[in-house]
């Protein structure tokens, strides 16, 4: 529906996933993707393998979002492969399900290095290096807008990304780039299924409108309308994506 052709997408925590998700989407409407991973490399070369397969173009960079040098080389190794950036996808993030109280200082730090600094280093280098009219999309999350307990330290840190990412909208407005966040809920991954039973999936699904969690490619199919030419009148915004949960 939607052309990427001669775009060059660059794809954090891609190996699995929802940013595997969004990977695919881009390189099948003609982005050349920059899969980011972190350790799994064998995950990122099998989801490269499956897009160049498929007619894609598609390249595995490791880096670790928490780590600004690294996030340096990863911007650097897009150009050397595709000579350019245009579309920053920061889907990197780790998750803790904990009470305030039990959170260890090293887990926060660690959450806060990955969710938020990540963010912040990726949106540093595409100020500096992204083209002129380029797309940035932020993976933040719905439990921003609620109070869901054991989320706290994790919702303190998407929010801190969306406020990251609308200011990011305002600095970069002048050269046509846009900047939005996606919020996904309940989403259907090996991660979500983890440490969960059929009755705890079952209720997290009856929460939503639509009486289902979501799939990867619903969120993937944003992530593609807002990289896109069409959206373009779209900047500085926080879209839920959960099916009407709230």
């Amino acid at each position: 529906m939607y052309s990427l052709d001669g775009k060059v997408a660059i794809v954090t925590g891609a190996a699995r996933g929802i940013g595997a998700g969004i990977a695919v989407t881009l390189a099948r409407a003609g982005a050349r993707v920059v899969v980011n991973y972190r350790q799994d490399k064998a995950a990122a070369e099998r989801l490269c393998a499956a897009i160049a397969a498929s007619g894609g173009v598609c390249v595995p960079v490791q880096a670790d979002v928490a780590d600004p040098v690294a996030v340096r080389e990863l911007f650097a190794t897009a150009e050397m492969h595709f000579r350019r950036a245009d579309i920053l996808v920061n889907n990197a993030g780790i998750l803790l399900f904990k009470e305030i109280s039990s959170i260890q200082d090293d887990e926060f730090d660690r959450l806060v290095d990955t969710n938020v600094k990540g963010v912040f280093y990726a949106l540093r280098e595409a100020a500096r290096r992204l083209s002129d009219h380029g797309r940035v999309v932020t993976l933040s999350s719905t439990v921003t807008r609620l109070m869901l307990p054991k989320y706290g330290a994790y919702a303190a840190t998407k929010a801190a990304v969306e406020q990251l990412t609308r200011i990011f909208a305002r600095e970069m407005g002048a050269r046509g780039v846009t900047a939005n966040c996606v919020l996904p809920g309940p989403v259907d991954t090996e991660l979500f299924r983890t440490g969960k039973t059929a009755a705890d999936i079952e209720r997290m699904a009856g929460m939503a409108a639509l009486g289902r969690v979501g799939s990867v490619q619903d969120i993937a199919r944003i992530v593609l309308f807002l990289v896109s030419d069409e959206a373009g009148w779209i900047t500085g915004q926080s879209i839920g994506a959960n099916g009407g949960i709230i």
